[in-house]
């Protein structure tokens, strides 16, 4: 009876170890299978590189967020934004506002490129727009549930995009301008906006905040704004470094519940 036991267990164990291997195995599956590449397109005879980013073990349609870069154009900071909404199941289009191969490299040359589309913002809405096409077309975006986010000039640019009318169900700025030359153009905006920005961002002035607000109220746009402490401009990007003092720092605390505002706005209007 002993050896009955004995052996009964030792089958036992066999089969909870192959049990075990097999949820594991299963688990590990259920990791994200993400896929990146660049992706050429073209605006009025310029030639654009945007980056795709989706997650290849989900299946079917999924929803669509167009990424805006900051004024320092697409890099590997939004990239990284466009690989880590991949992980959360979107099909993430990291859009090129400037050109491919316009890079800029210094202050000078981001805010000289900048300036170009804040000075024109018929030509940041058609790029935007021409972008956002792109993502609706992706095999794998489902194009009735499509949202735009963007990090400091992109985060303006975003909100442009919304003004313009695009169909889109949600906009997030992080950290982005809220001018615009044109305010009675919110009436055309069709999606939710959510604006987080940093408490002590001194780059945005209080009248611009409130000229935005009264823009929202004015149009009857469903739209929300958070602040967030001892944040700055910039405060997403590690690259920014952690002095307040230069009016653009990186903010941890603030990057992770901005981040958690964001995909809770998304299980919202998707």
């Amino acid at each position: 009876m002993s050896k009955y036991i004995a052996a009964r267990r030792i089958s036992f164990l066999f089969i909870g170890a192959t049990l075990i291997l097999f949820i594991s195995g299963a688990s590990m599956n259920l990791y994200a299978d993400i896929r990146t590449s660049d992706f050429t397109y073209q605006h009025n005879g310029v030639e654009l590189q945007g980056f795709f980013a989706y997650d290849d073990s989900i299946m079917g349609k999924r929803p669509g967020v167009l990424i805006i870069h900051e004024w320092n154009g697409l890099g590997e900071y939004v990239k990284n934004r466009a690989e880590q909404l991949a992980s959360e199941g979107y099909v993430a289009f990291a859009m090129d506002m400037y050109g491919k191969g316009i890079r800029p490299t210094t202050p000078q040359e981001s805010g000289q490129q900048a300036g170009i589309y804040r000075s024109n913002r018929q030509l940041m809405r058609q790029r935007a727009i021409v972008s956002l096409d792109q993502l609706k077309a992706h095999r794998l975006t489902d194009a009735e549930r499509v949202a735009a986010i963007g990090y400091c000039f992109g985060g303006g640019a975003a909100l442009e995009l919304s003004r313009s009318g695009a169909d889109l169900r949600g906009i997030v700025s992080f950290h982005g301008n809220l001018d615009t030359p044109n305010p009675n153009d919110a009436k055309n905006i069709k999606s939710k906006i959510l604006v987080l920005h940093g408490a002590d961002d001194p780059f945005v002035p209080k009248e611009s905040i409130d000229a935005f607000q009264q823009e929202m109220r004015n149009a009857g746009v469903d739209w929300q704004m958070v602040y967030y402490s001892n944040a700055v401009h910039a405060f997403t990007n590690p690259a920014s470094g952690n002095d307040n003092s230069r009016g653009a720092a990186y903010n941890e605390v603030a990057d992770k519940r901005s981040y958690r505002a964001m995909i809770d706005f998304f299980n919202e209007i998707f």
